[in-house]
């Protein structure tokens, strides 16, 4: 199974991104798909997660501005970032939670990552 996340850039105080994550191999179901951020010198944080019933979470500082969607035909999660903020640069990974088979225990699957780099 493989993850690729795409969708990054510069972008100005203000602006918006959205990010795709699409998963690839073999996949039976996918449950929770999530995205985490890294910014230089900071731990890695979770910033939003989505579940196969399309329930979400958002960590408290993106509430209002990120909003998390996934495609379920397509194997795909995106993260629509609006009114982005310097304090949002970091390289942002997506994760997934695969099954791939359907006996077969679920396994978590990360992408490599996309920078996204926001000026003030």
């Amino acid at each position: 199974v493989q993850l690729q996340a795409s969708g990054g850039g510069l972008v100005q105080a203000g602006g918006s991104l959205r990010l795709s994550c699409a998963a690839s191999g073999s996949i039976f179901t996918i449950n929770a798909m999530r995205w985490y951020r890294r910014a230089p010198g900071k731990l890695r944080e979770l910033v939003a997660t989505i579940t196969r019933g399309n329930l979400t979470d958002y960590v408290d500082s993106v509430k209002g501005r990120f909003t998390i969607s996934r495609d379920n035909a397509k194997n795909t999660v995106y993260l629509q970032m609006n009114s982005l903020k310097p304090e949002d640069t970091a390289v942002y990974y997506c994760n997934a939670d695969v099954v791939t088979g359907p006996l077969q225990y679920q396994h978590s699957y990360w992408g490599q990552g996309t920078q996204v780099t926001v000026s003030s």
